[in-house]
C-alpha cells in the first residue's frame, strides 16, 4: 500500500487523487507500524493471528472500493439515481430493509450487526430518493 500510495501520488496531478493516495499510503504506514508492533509482542509465534489477517483483508478491500468509487463516482451516481428512482429498485430496497432489519433483530454477532445495520441504511437512502424523485416528479407536471 505504500508502494501503491506513492506511485499514485507521483503520477497525478490532480488534488482529488492525490489526497486518495495520501490516504492509501497512510493506511500502508499504519499497517507496517501494526505489524512491527505484533512481532515485537510476539516475537514471531503468532504472528498471522485471526485478527491480523481479518484487518489487514478488511482494509485491503476498502482501500479497492475507495479506488473504484473515486474512478467512477459519476457513474455511480447516475446509475444510483436511476436506480432508486424505478419501482424495482424501491421493491428490492424495502425487501433488504426488512431482511436486514430482520438480521438485526435476532442476532447478537458484531459482524452481522454491522453488515446489516449498512445494508438497511443504505436501503433506506434508496427509498428516500425514490420517495424525493416521485415528489419532484409531482411537482414538476403541475
Amino acid at each position: 500500500m505504500l508502494a501503491l500510495g506513492g506511485w499514485i501520488g507521483i503520477s497525478y496531478n490532480e488534488p482529488r487523487i492525490d489526497k486518495l493516495a495520501a490516504v492509501i499510503f497512510g493506511a500502508g504506514g499504519g499497517l507496517i507500524a501494526d505489524e512491527v508492533g505484533i512481532l515485537l509482542t510476539f516475537q514471531g509465534e503468532y504472528y498471522w493471528t485471526g485478527i491480523s489477517y481479518t484487518f489487514t483483508m478488511i482494509l485491503l478491500a476498502f482501500a479497492s472500493v475507495l479506488v473504484l468509487l473515486n474512478k467512477y463516482s459519476k457513474g455511480i451516481l447516475r446509475d444510483f439515481i436511476g436506480f432508486s428512482g424505478n419501482r424495482w429498485g424501491f421493491y428490492l430496497a424495502a425487501f433488504v430493509a426488512a431482511i436486514s432489519i430482520a438480521f438485526l433483530i435476532d442476532t447478537e454477532n458484531s459482524v452481522i450487526i454491522g453488515v446489516s445495520g449498512t445494508l438497511t441504511i443504505v436501503a433506506c437512502i434508496i427509498i428516500l430518493s425514490f420517495f424525493i424523485q416521485a415528489i419532484r416528479r409531482k411537482l414538476r407536471r403541475k
